[in-house]
């Protein structure tokens, strides 16, 4: 067995290797995988293929799963949040398995949602990142996932309107997981992710929304009746 080496953990990850000697990563490289794995916009790719159409011009505009459903369909809707949950996740597993935690690790998972938002891949023109959020919360402790899922859904339903009550949950959920012993990793990825959200929801504030269901049904009838004449 080889002599283990010890790196100190500061501007880079460790990580065991079988040969018990620890490689020392830095940990930008961890914030750059998450960028560019964020950047992948399944949303526009999907559509794109399913359809013919670039998703950035159609609907909301959003690179989403919400706008997915409403071009394509539910089933290719639910592909894109799995996708968009999953590269959330997987940034920050990978973060966290290599040793990042507190502030770096928060920010790994940050930077995953803005290259969501605001994707390389896509023209800058990405989604609102909240199932990407999901996922890297979720990499870390599925309570706080649950937590702060439920403070958007109360928020959302209080409001009455999705934009608003997303940029009030972004703030609102750090509080609630600390003011329910929530500490450590999961608190300071909250609150990293939080601020990533509340800017990117600002740019729906006064958007009306409808009913997704009867947004895309009347968008299809609008446009069959329009090829009938």
């Amino acid at each position: 067995m080889g002599k283990l080496i010890l790196v100190k953990l500061g501007s880079s990850a460790s990580q065991c290797t079988p040969y018990g000697v620890l490689v020392s990563v830095p940990t930008p490289l961890y914030w750059l995988i998450a960028y560019l794995l964020g950047s992948l916009p399944w949303a526009l790719w999907i559509t794109r293929r399913l359809k013919g159409v670039d998703i950035r011009d159609a609907g909301s505009g959003h690179v989403t799963t919400t706008n997915t459903i409403r071009q394509v369909g539910w089933a290719a809707g639910l592909l894109v949040f799995l996708l968009d949950f999953g590269k959330g996740f997987l940034a920050v597993y990978l973060a966290r398995q290599a040793g990042l935690a507190g502030w770096a690790l928060a920010m790994t998972g940050a930077l995953a949602v803005v290259g969501h938002c605001w994707p390389v891949f896509a023209g800058f023109r990405g989604g609102m990142g909240l199932a990407t959020a999901g996922g890297g919360t979720m990499a870390v402790s599925p309570l706080a996932f649950l937590l702060a899922f439920a403070t958007l859904l109360a928020l959302v339903l209080v409001v009455h309107h999705a934009a608003r009550g997303a940029f009030f949950a972004a703030w609102a959920a750090p509080v609630v997981l600390w003011l329910l012993g929530v500490r450590g990793d999961p608190l300071w990825l909250t609150a990293f992710l939080g601020v990533v959200i509340a800017l990117r929801f600002t740019v729906d504030w006064n958007r009306r929304y409808r009913e997704l269901w009867l947004d895309r049904s009347t968008s299809n009838h609008t446009q069959s009746r329009q090829n009938r004449i």
